[in-house]
């Protein structure tokens, strides 16, 4: 293995990490459009909250799939053909969620801007969820040939394993939306935000205990990782008990937020972890892609490495001016009639 292979890989983890952080927020906030807001006015405070960077926070998304294509060819085509139905479910979800929050500015009525907004909610949780599923898929096994062909049915992909997978990641992204409503919304919806917390933080902790037992049953990352594995498992709970108790005990907004955040990226470098140095897990050990046999030739590497270094400053100084152009709270009351 090389060290761009290594970097790549790295790389690749990264980016899945920045999606759940940025976006898993975003799919928070949508899901509340049903869960949260009690009128049209509360929706539009919700959406003024991510409008101006939820479809940026997605393009990190779209990175890590470019990046694997061009990184790790076979197990992009692997990951993609085997997982098709999942993939599609997730892009549909995005798919429905983007243009919902497009055509719901431009409905006549109050009842014709409702429909899309129970669209955004049902897209907003439907997309964590098939993401959570996919990810839990990919690392406790499927059946998978020397060549790489995946032949996986309905219960390779729908396990109590991916299932509670794929809640996990919503519930994750639902209470970390509920932060982040907290540190950008004035007025009622803020003190409705903290009354959820404060249910859901020990339905999480619970989620996460049944998580990590089914990880010992389902894969081989605590056989072959123990000390990594158990040490993350650690600090995504402690991560969990912190955001709980800085919102139950202190009361605190900012703290919250980085902690839920923080959590999803755990969860994406646990998967990582446990992983390497695989990329797919078959259920035979022997026809499990490793970073070694799916990368790209040492050339395309080098190639990507420079562009990368070159292009990424760019894309993130551009993101954090974003945020801080829109870092202001928003009020409900004074939202437009």
């Amino acid at each position: 293995m090389s060290v761009l292979q290594l970097l790549w890989f790295v790389l690749i983890g990264v980016l899945w990490s920045g999606f759940l952080f940025l976006e898993g927020y975003d799919f928070g906030v949508g899901m509340q459009f049903l869960t949260l807001a009690r009128d049209h006015h509360e929706r539009e405070a919700l959406y003024k909250t991510i409008g101006p960077t939820w479809d940026g926070n997605e393009v990190w998304l779209v990175t890590a799939g470019g990046a694997t294509f061009a990184a790790f060819p076979y197990w992009y085509a692997s990951l993609f053909s085997g997982f098709y139905l999942l993939l599609l479910g997730l892009l549909l979800a995005l798919i429905y969620r983007g243009v919902s929050f497009e055509f719901r500015e431009h409905m006549p009525t109050r009842q014709g801007s409702a429909i899309w907004e129970r669209l955004i909610a049902i897209a907003s949780f439907f997309a964590p969820f098939f993401l959570g599923i996919i990810l839990t898929a990919m690392v406790s096994g499927t059946p998978m040939d020397a060549k790489g062909n995946v032949s996986a049915g309905f219960f390779d992909y729908f396990t109590l394993f991916t299932l509670v997978g794929g809640i996990a990641v919503a519930l994750m992204s639902y209470v970390h939306g509920l932060n982040y409503t907290r540190i950008r919304i004035d007025g009622p919806m803020r003190e409705r935000a903290a009354g959820q917390l404060k249910v859901l933080y020990p339905l999480l902790l619970a989620g996460e205990a049944l998580f990590a037992v089914l990880l010992f049953f389902y894969t081989n990352f605590i056989q072959t990782k123990p000390v990594a594995v158990l040490l993350i498992l650690v600090v995504i709970v402690a991560t969990t008990v912190l955001g709980w108790f800085m919102t139950v005990k202190k009361g605190k907004e900012v703290l919250p937020f980085i902690a839920s955040g923080l959590t999803l990226v755990e969860v994406a470098i646990l998967l990582f972890v446990g992983l390497f140095p695989r990329v797919m897990v078959a259920n035979n050990p022997l026809h499990s892609l490793t970073i070694e046999s799916a990368s790209s030739s040492p050339y395309t590497l080098q190639v990507m490495t420079i562009i990368s270094l070159t292009v990424l400053p760019i894309v993130l100084g551009y993101q954090i001016w974003s945020f801080w152009v829109f870092r202001k709270r928003i009020i409900a009351k004074k939202v437009v009639e």
